[in-house]
């Protein structure tokens, strides 16, 4: 899979695919994020399973038979988890909080232990075949066709060449992007922050006119009426941004834009890839 890499991927992949017939390559037009090409290279696949690996080979690939073990178990997806990520400070605080809105999207504990060393049955993208958003997250889509979900222990090797694309932006991003494209949970959040918000004033009009009632006065202080108006103006601009949020995700789905497009694809075993018009086992 070349992704839209800037270096000589896709004449390497070419290379390969010449030399190895069971080999197949996909050059997607450009870079469309991780998540989205593998989405395509999940869809071009014709194995019984399918393994997700990170090319920068922090994951050995000697792992893979244990991945497939638990498999054989009786597993659909197992996910290869770092013992101890040798990541900073930052960096993992971000993976923390991008693996809680998996969990709370997945609806599963094993999501605070995913990766992208994983494996799963194939027939589990059958799930999501017709899939066409261009905000991908590859395990919320394997959670819309399974619950059986585990993990192993895996070795995590420090980066030797490059640096990783994630940073704490980038996650928190991530994280943003599957509770609002997958889950309905920032809009039940905003509905619970108004409804108390409203409560709130409810309370604080009560003690208005109590104190009326009692002392024949009103409660004095222009600083206690404006808090109260930076509180209810705050909240309608906190639901109004989650709103915002949602309708923007939905333009973008009106426009039908693709998840990915394949500009090539090499080897004696392609064939058409797996997607909205060809049902993986059909």
């Amino acid at each position: 899979m070349n992704d839209g890499s800037a270096d000589h991927s896709w004449a390497k992949i070419t290379e390969l695919a010449s030399r190895y017939p069971n080999l197949r390559g996909l050059n997607l037009m450009r870079n469309y994020g991780q998540h989205n090409a593998l989405l395509a290279g999940i869809r071009a696949a014709r194995g019984d399973s399918i393994v997700t690996i990170d090319d920068d080979l922090q994951h050995l690939p000697e792992d893979i038979p244990r991945l497939l073990a638990e498999l054989d178990r009786g597993a659909d997806v197992v996910y290869g988890t770092p013992a101890k990520m040798p990541h900073s400070l930052f960096r993992n605080v971000a993976s923390w909080i991008t693996k809680i809105a998996l969990q709370k999207t997945m609806g599963s504990s094993t999501a605070r232990k995913v990766s992208a060393y994983r494996a799963f049955r194939t027939p589990l993208r059958q799930a999501f075949a017709s899939y066409q958003s261009p905000y991908v997250s590859i395990d919320v889509l394997l959670s819309w066709a399974t619950t059986r979900f585990t993990s192993v222990a895996v070795e995590h090797r420090p980066r030797e060449i490059g640096r990783s694309n994630y940073t704490f932006r980038t996650l928190l991003i991530h994280g943003l992007t599957m509770m609002t494209g997958f889950s309905t949970l920032p809009l039940r959040f905003a509905t619970f922050v108004g409804f108390g918000v409203t409560l709130f004033g409810f309370a604080i009009l009560a003690f208005v006119l109590i104190t009326y009632i009692v002392r024949g006065d009103s409660v004095p202080g222009f600083p206690f009426l404006a808090s109260i108006i930076a509180i209810f103006s705050g909240a309608q601009l906190f639901a109004l941004g989650i709103m915002g949020e949602y309708l923007a995700r939905v333009h973008v789905r009106v426009m039908e834009r693709p998840a990915y497009a394949v500009g090539a694809t090499v080897g004696t075993a392609s064939g058409p890839a797996a997607g909205p018009d060809t049902v993986p086992g059909s």
